[in-house]
């Protein structure tokens, strides 16, 4: 049996398997993904995720999405791997370095169980990003054709390719027709994540978004990370804004360094056994 934590930040919810103190052994991660997953026949979630030692930095997590396919991080999961450490006990530090396919990154635990995440540097080339085309060019206010329509993209690296189209209403949106489309555009050879964005003011976004290997999510932390820069890349918004995704708020800074923070919160639904072994 496999003891798991279920967590969600913001709804984006995720299964979390402490490896830190028992490796899995022998285990198809790809395929335990897709059955814990599964929302019908599994626990259900957006993506499994195995904290466990790590080698650059004290702890490190692996996320797997609901198709069995690895990301190479997540924003809303990594706050949940804060709180994930601290309620174990593996950790009583407030600061964490967790080392992740994107990169180590540095975790705050907050008293209110938000987590603050310096989340690195916004990559703004293509070679960074991983699109097509001339590795030293950016890609913003580029027009892509979804649908019948022709919208503004502009590409944000967070260590996991994004697509941020601006809309004037981001509800209005076919997401489960456009989504899938775009996931696989040519100009992103290992898919992307795509954003449908509304601005509201200077100060706060509306976002809707389709993750690759995992469909339409009620959040997305690299996604509202990458939107908050294209915002103010493109004029849109200031540095600080609040991003509002149907699960709920997340406060986004794109310092003038380029590093962009986020700040939510990272809550437990439920434990369980899982008889994968």
């Amino acid at each position: 049996m496999i003891p798991f934590t279920k967590m969600h930040g913001i709804g984006n919810d995720f299964v979390m398997v402490d490896a830190v103190s028992s490796a899995l052994e022998a285990t198809d991660l790809a395929q335990l993904a897709r059955a814990v997953n599964d929302r019908r026949f599994g626990v259900g979630g957006d993506g499994l995720i195995l904290v466990e030692r790590g080698e650059a930095a004290p702890f490190r997590m692996r996320m797997f999405n609901p198709d069995g396919s690895e990301s190479e991080m997540c924003g809303n999961g990594v706050r949940c791997v804060a709180r994930f450490l601290h309620d174990r006990g593996h950790t009583k530090e407030p600061v964490v370095s967790l080392e992740t396919g994107a990169g180590v990154l540095r975790l705050e635990l907050q008293a209110d169980d938000r987590v603050r995440v310096d989340m690195g540097r916004a990559r703004l080339t293509r070679g960074e990003i991983g699109m097509t085309g001339h590795s030293d060019r950016s890609f913003r206010e580029q027009p892509i054709s979804v649908g019948d329509r022709i919208l503004p993209g502009t590409g944000v690296g967070m260590g996991n390719p994004h697509l941020v189209l601006f809309v004037e209403d981001a509800s209005l949106v076919p997401l489960g027709t456009w989504g899938p489309e775009l996931e696989r555009h040519p100009e992103f050879p290992n898919r992307v994540n795509v954003h449908f964005v509304q601005v509201s003011d200077r100060k706060r976004v509306a976002q809707r978004t389709w993750e690759r290997g995992a469909g339409a999510t009620l959040a997305c932390g690299t996604g509202a990370c990458a939107c908050a820069v294209a915002s103010f890349l493109t004029g849109r918004t200031e540095r600080r804004v609040t991003v509002t995704l149907p699960g709920g708020d997340l406060e986004i800074e794109y310092a003038e360094s380029g590093t962009v923070f986020m700040t939510g919160p990272a809550e437990i639904a439920f434990e369980g056994l899982w008889p994968g072994r």
